[in-house]
């Protein structure tokens, strides 16, 4: 098996901005193995909250290229055990397990989400996500891309007048995301002024590690409350089924689709709604979690959507928020333009 890594720049059509931070660019790295005349590619990006970088991540992967180009092949778990072997951090794992399970599906010739016996009859819509901004630019924005549901990012304290500014102007679903801004009693008071304004549900409202206030959200809240940042890794499933009402889980943060699958299990069996998240990555990332679709609640995969310049083809989402497969396997991604060959 082959191992090529690149990293890139992506350019986002707006400026972004969530509650602690604000950015135009976003670097990601693309990995991609090759077997049998077959290629499957995979993607993390950087992200300065979990202090992850691309260059970390390419050197890093460069470090276990032996092992990684010397697998002998087998199922995606058995790869994702190798890789754990290896001490990758989450997200080069998830780069490299989203890549081997592209690759996978690509040489048996069948989609990821057929492999693994689920139908993609009925599917979640994606949000498209307005980053916090003035009220005037969130407006802009959200008249600019007309979509049946909307993620609206808050973090300040005029947020319920922000959110009552951007209902004038459409009757489609908001779904509101603090990113650790509030506190519990703003999140309880929030929540009974948001319903009443046609929002969905609450993401991450509290710092992460504020359980024991968690708690009296999760009882007091009139809107579900879904867990971001308190859910990254599998460990932290079965915790936070006790203090929220359902989960957003990021292939970047949990290491890619293995653990990812995992999760959405043991999510479901303790009755937590679910959901899967993106990044601002290219369609390589989206690709990968269009194959979760028909085991999900909800879904925020409007990644690609937010870039001026795509790198990659895939799984497309239409202006009327409807997703359309390739006719590939595996993800059924394709670089726009070739990675330069290693020697």
């Amino acid at each position: 098996m082959k191992l090529q890594t690149q990293t890139y720049t992506l350019e986002l059509t707006h400026s972004f901005g969530i509650s602690r931070e604000r950015h135009d660019t976003q670097d990601t790295l693309i990995a991609a193995l090759s077997d049998s005349g077959h290629t499957g590619f995979g993607e993390a990006t950087s992200n300065p909250y979990y202090g992850t970088t691309v260059a970390a991540m390419a050197a890093e992967i460069e470090a276990v290229r032996p092992s990684i180009e010397a697998f002998p092949g087998g199922t995606p778990e058995a790869f994702y055990e190798m890789l754990e072997g290896l001490g990758l951090s989450a997200f080069s794992r998830c780069a490299l397990d989203l890549a081997y399970n592209d690759l996978y599906g690509k040489k048996l010739g069948r989609p990821l989400y057929e492999i693994w016996g689920t139908s993609p009859e009925h599917l979640p819509l994606t949000n498209y996500t307005i980053g916090l901004d003035t009220p005037e630019v969130m407006v802009a924005k959200m008249l600019e891309k007309p979509w049946p549901v909307y993620k609206i990012k808050l973090g300040t304290d005029q947020d319920v007048a922000l959110v009552e500014e951007l209902r004038r102007h459409t009757d489609a679903v908001f779904r509101v995301d603090a990113n650790c801004a509030w506190t519990a009693r703003e999140t309880i008071a929030n929540s009974h002024a948001l319903k009443d304004l046609g929002v969905e549900f609450i993401e991450q409202p509290l710092p992460a590690d504020a359980w024991e206030a968690m708690e009296q959200v999760q009882h007091y809240s009139a809107l579900p409350i879904m867990a971001d940042e308190s859910c990254i890794v599998e460990a932290d499933v079965a915790r936070c089924a006790l203090h929220f009402h359902g989960i957003n889980i990021k292939l970047t943060k949990c290491g890619g689709l293995t653990p990812a699958r995992r999760m959405i299990r043991e999510g479901r069996s303790l009755g937590l709604k679910v959901m899967v998240g993106c990044m601002t990555e290219s369609t390589v990332g989206i690709s990968a979690i269009a194959q979760l679709l028909p085991q999900l609640d909800y879904v925020d995969m409007d990644g690609a959507l937010l870039l001026r310049n795509d790198i990659a083809t895939g799984v497309r989402i239409t202006d009327a928020a409807e997703v359309v497969y390739p006719e590939t396997g595996g993800s059924g991604v394709a670089l726009l333009h070739p990675m330069p060959l290693r020697a």
